[in-house]
């Protein structure tokens, strides 16, 4: 094994990281899901089977709550700022509050859904409740998964097995991260702002 590929893990043909190369086109099969399931909302947007619809959207607290999602993309950068200058303690400090950030963009999210089912609007009641609840829970199962890769990340780094030439490292979760963020950017935009 050369020195360079020990020092910077596997090296494509072209000098890219392999790891990155594969998370890039692990979002890139991302983008089709989500842009299947946005089709798919826009082509039911109007089939609510006299249930309710987008009159349930309370937008200023959903905007809130992007808000919230949107400022944990700049934590991630901060994290990887300090990742980057090799500052264990703030990239762990900046991990945690992009963790926590998608946490509270998660319980606003279970809110929402709690009182919507309680208006009446579920999966099973139209065809503009299930392309609903199926794009919005799955870009919030991606939230989930990037907040337990940001926990993972903050053990890791505590334990001392955090390395920038092996597994997962900060710049990948990174890339995630603000992945899932654009992807709200979309959703928002498409499901609430241009549906009211």
């Amino acid at each position: 094994m050369s020195s360079e590929t020990a020092v910077h893990g596997p090296i494509g043909t072209d000098g890219a990281d392999i790891r990155k190369t594969a998370m890039w086109a692990f979002l890139g099969s991302e983008c089709l899901f989500f842009g299947s399931f946005i089709a798919t909302f826009l082509l039911y947007s109007d089939e609510t089977n006299g249930g309710p619809g987008t009159e349930l959207f309370d937008i200023p607290f959903t905007s809130v709550s992007s808000f919230v999602l949107l400022m944990s993309s700049l934590t991630m950068v901060l994290a990887h700022n300090a990742y980057e200058r090799e500052d264990k303690r703030q990239m762990r400090i900046w991990l945690v509050a992009t963790a926590l950030l998608g946490t509270v963009f998660l319980g606003g999210q279970v809110f929402e859904f709690t009182t919507f089912y309680a208006e009446g609007l579920r999966m099973d009641i139209s065809p503009f409740g299930s392309a609903f609840f199926v794009l919005t829970g799955f870009h919030g199962a991606h939230v989930a998964i990037g907040v337990i890769m940001l926990t993972s990340m903050v053990i890791m780094s505590r334990r001392g097995n955090l390395h920038s030439h092996r597994g997962m490292n900060v710049e990948l979760v990174g890339l995630y991260w603000h992945f899932v963020d654009i992807v709200w950017i979309v959703i928002f935009t498409v499901v609430y702002l241009l549906q009211v």
